[in-house]
């Protein structure tokens, strides 16, 4: 699906003397690496604060907690996401409530949001999924109507826009993830939270080191999540290439976008009017065979996609096959297949193959031949008459 090799010879120089002058230093723990990669992708982000933490899961859950997420509270997050972002808000004690996706981009669809608001709900969890940003103006609206926190999950779409802004710098906080195959990835964990309070970042300083407000005074209950000088060096290395890589991804994208774009059943990855992609996954959507074809049929079809590249060497993955509601870890909450359509069929319909700045145009047409064969093989996806494969 990536190939970090490649990345890490682009930029081994500059890694190699980055880590070097942390070792120089000694200073490990909250040091001058962490502190300027905190303003660097504070900025970036168009944020004023940054906080370096352990990773995307605990800057998600202290986010959470310094927006005041106890547990006596609901959080509104999406079904079809990765587990963690529903995880965080149970880590707190909280009730997380599912809504279901838009089924133009997968997101969190806010009219789904919005019926699912009640006295106890504290704040809505905006992922934005795969590198395309979630609504956050119709979000924003309702987070301000009904007294809110918005918390943007930007754990994969560093690096993508929405109305001109970067994602990250809409809600009252923002998480994000460098996990190591994130478009901006450490070398092991390691996660951020980007805010314009002063407040929340007072606050989150103290959470993320054992709620201590000066050396061993504590004022609250706190977590050891702290991201060390060396994954911040690094990190400080790769931003400095991040829109540059982004770009590439954006020029794959597009050549994979074209190879399939004469196929009737297939939909691929597009930002709507206002977003920019960040493609931090390249996912098709491989429809049913027909307009009454079961959620089985639909999962055998990518099933056979995906067996078709495997048998060429080829990576491809499902992100995410169980929707949140109807994972077992979420049994007792009383989800139930029919109760998020959208999301639903999107985890039977969702291939994502692979996608990284240094790919080459000749590995991308051999991932898209090998689509190309596995559907043409399979009846009900075909190409639409008077176009020819381009190359």
């Amino acid at each position: 699906m990536l190939d970090l090799r490649a990345e890490f010879a682009a930029i081994e120089e500059e890694v190699r003397a980055a880590i070097e002058e942390v070792l120089a230093s000694q200073q490990f723990i909250l040091g001058p690496q962490n502190s300027a990669f905190e303003q660097e992708l504070a900025q970036y982000c168009g944020r004023r604060f940054g906080i370096g933490v352990a990773s995307g899961t605990d800057a998600l859950m202290l986010a959470l907690r310094a927006c005041g997420v106890s547990g006596a509270d609901e959080v509104i997050v999406p079904a079809f996401t990765f587990v963690a972002t529903a995880g965080a808000v149970s880590a707190l004690g909280a009730r997380p409530v599912f809504a279901d996706s838009h089924a133009d981009t997968l997101n969190i669809d806010p009219e789904s949001v919005e019926s699912r608001i009640t006295p106890r709900t504290k704040a809505i969890v905006a992922v934005h999924l795969y590198g395309l940003g979630a609504n956050l103006e119709s979000l924003l609206e309702l987070a301000v109507h009904h007294n809110l926190a918005l918390i943007e999950d930007n754990a994969q779409s560093l690096g993508g826009t929405y109305l001109g802004r970067k994602l990250g710098s809409f809600g009252e906080v923002a998480a994000t993830s460098f996990y190591p195959s994130k478009n901006l990835g450490a070398f092991g964990d390691g996660g951020m939270v980007v805010t314009d309070s002063e407040p929340l970042t007072a606050r989150l300083k103290k959470l993320r080191n054992h709620g201590q407000s000066g050396r061993y005074v504590s004022s609250e209950p706190g977590w050891n999540s702290r991201l060390d000088e060396l994954q911040a060096a690094v990190l400080r290395v790769k931003l400095r290439h991040l829109d540059a890589w982004i770009a590439a991804r954006r020029k794959h994208a597009a050549r994979y976008t074209e190879r399939f774009a004469s196929f009737a059943g297939v939909r691929t990855p597009a930002a709507p009017a206002g977003y920019e992609h960040s493609y931090y996954l390249y996912t098709l959507r491989i429809s049913s065979n027909g307009p009454k074809a079961g959620a089985a049929n639909m999962a055998s079809r990518c099933d056979r996609v995906a067996h078709h590249l495997s048998e060429r060497g080829i990576a491809s993955s499902v992100f995410y096959p169980v929707p949140l509601h109807l994972q077992p870890l979420y049994a007792a909450l009383g989800g139930k297949p029919g109760d998020l359509p959208v999301a639903e069929r999107a985890a039977h319909e969702v291939l994502s193959l692979p996608l990284y700045p240094t790919m080459t145009a000749e590995q991308i047409d051999r991932v898209a031949d090998a689509v190309i064969e596995a559907l043409q093989s399979q009846t009900g996806v075909t190409r639409s008459p008077g176009t020819t494969k381009s190359r």
